[in-house]
């Protein structure tokens, strides 16, 4: 088990702590939603969460095959819903992946992108298109 501590600091901002490494992040409330938006909001780390996933889980698969993923780039558009009650309502995803696209192992790099443990969390209502786009550089 991993141990995340949170301290409200008011102002809807709080400070999370990492328990293993002790590092900390701090998040503010959107500015659609009372918020100053200067810091990640709670939904904004979701989406990071959900790239940041994508990516370790497809450099698991590189590092076993010995392929260098190093530049590769992902970027996630959160769209809240428009409706009630307020969620997070898509998370489109790009994913910039610097080898040719008739790569041997295509479809295993994307695959466990598509199942990584954050994508098998989410509530099935979310959306979440990927968008490869395989980049030979």
């Amino acid at each position: 088990m991993v141990k995340i501590s949170l301290r409200y600091d008011g102002d809807l901002r709080c400070t999370v702590k990492h328990g293993p490494s002790g590092s900390e992040l701090q998040t503010d409330a959107p500015t659609d939603n009372h918020g100053k938006g200067e810091r990640f909001s709670p939904t904004d780390l979701v989406a990071s969460a959900f790239g940041a996933c994508m990516a370790t889980v497809m450099g698991i698969i590189a590092d076993r095959h010995g392929i260098n993923l190093r530049g590769m780039e992902i970027e996630v558009g959160k769209e809240m819903s428009t409706d009630a009650p307020r969620r997070i309502a898509r998370l489109a995803t790009t994913i910039r992946i610097p080898l040719p696209a008739d790569h041997p192992k295509r479809a295993q790099l994307e695959g466990a992108a598509l199942t990584c443990p954050v994508q098998r969390s989410l509530h099935p209502d979310i959306e979440t298109p990927v968008d490869f786009r395989w980049e030979a550089r």
